[in-house]
């Protein structure tokens, strides 16, 4: 049996009315059975600085009121607290959330300390530049570097611990967390990887003559992305929800996150079960 958990910080989707109400709803009946709860909005800033929630202050655990995006951007700004999340799908895939229409039994099951923990890994990242670092950070899903506007392939040369993997021209490469398999990876190409599996995946986006195949790697050691050249723009993604400008000979540098991102399960889904929900297992 797990720790049970009593208080709660609710982040609930930026300007979503329906997911404050529920949040409130929540908070009075958690209240009601001794537990509490301190309800936010998440702000979904897309530019360099991360939002961030209240400092701590003695929660249990994190609950997200809004859909994967919500869920992504919430479990980022939290990543190094220690605190489980559980998400409440109000949004339209909710791969990584429960459905919010069973709060009841959810939070019923938090409080019980009837959960699954499950610990995954996340990415930590930072750009050098002429020996310098110009930005950082972590991710959750994935960390893109692709082209800008333009059509035009860029070059990029992979190494992990100094060793050289192989170079591409490509529209971009992906460099995914299992959770974040199932999202751009695999609309890219890459394979789908089991989240519990301590590994980091390596896709291509459209490679010029198919020259860099999707590759699984383990999670330790520091993968290097060079920006070798580029005729256009080039730009680093994270998680799809912040963009950083890149400029040829930038180094991205890649490594396992420090702390792993903590889930707490509740609705007994599997994980194929969960895949086939969201039509990735299909039959004829």
């Amino acid at each position: 049996m797990n720790r049970q958990l009593k208080s709660f910080l609710m982040m609930a989707r930026t300007g979503d009315a329906a997911a404050l109400a529920l949040g409130q709803e929540i908070s009075a009946w958690l209240t009601e059975r001794g537990g509490a709860a301190t309800l936010c909005e998440h702000r979904s800033d897309r530019g360099a600085a991360a939002a961030q929630p209240p400092a701590a202050n003695g929660w249990d655990a994190v609950l997200v009121l809004g859909g994967d995006g919500t869920f992504i951007g919430v479990a980022r700004a939290t990543l190094g607290r220690g605190l489980p999340l559980l998400g409440l799908n109000l949004g339209r895939v909710g791969f990584l959330a429960e459905p919010a229409g069973d709060w009841e039994r959810s939070l019923t099951a938090l409080m019980s300390g009837a959960y699954v923990l499950s610990r995954r890994v996340s990415l930590a990242f930072d750009v050098g530049r002429q020996g310098e670092s110009v930005c950082s950070g972590r991710a959750i899903n994935d960390l893109v570097v692709s082209r800008g506007e333009l059509a035009r392939l860029i070059r990029l040369v992979v190494s992990r611990d100094g060793e050289r993997v192989g170079a591409m021209r490509s529209d971009g490469l992906i460099i995914s967390t299992p959770t974040g398999s199932t999202a751009y990876g695999f609309s890219a190409g890459g394979p789908l990887v089991h989240p519990q599996m301590e590994a980091i995946c390596l896709t291509p986006v459209c490679p010029f003559l198919n020259n860099f195949r999707p590759v699984v790697l383990p999670a330790a050691g520091e993968l290097q992305v060079l920006v070798e050249e580029q005729a256009g723009e080039v730009r680093l993604s994270v998680d799809g929800q912040r963009s950083f400008a890149l400029e040829p000979l930038d180094l991205v540098r890649v490594r396992r996150s420090p702390d792993d991102l903590l889930l707490a399960e509740t609705d007994g889904t599997s994980y194929f079960a969960r895949l086939a929900s969201k039509g990735f297992f299909t039959e004829r």
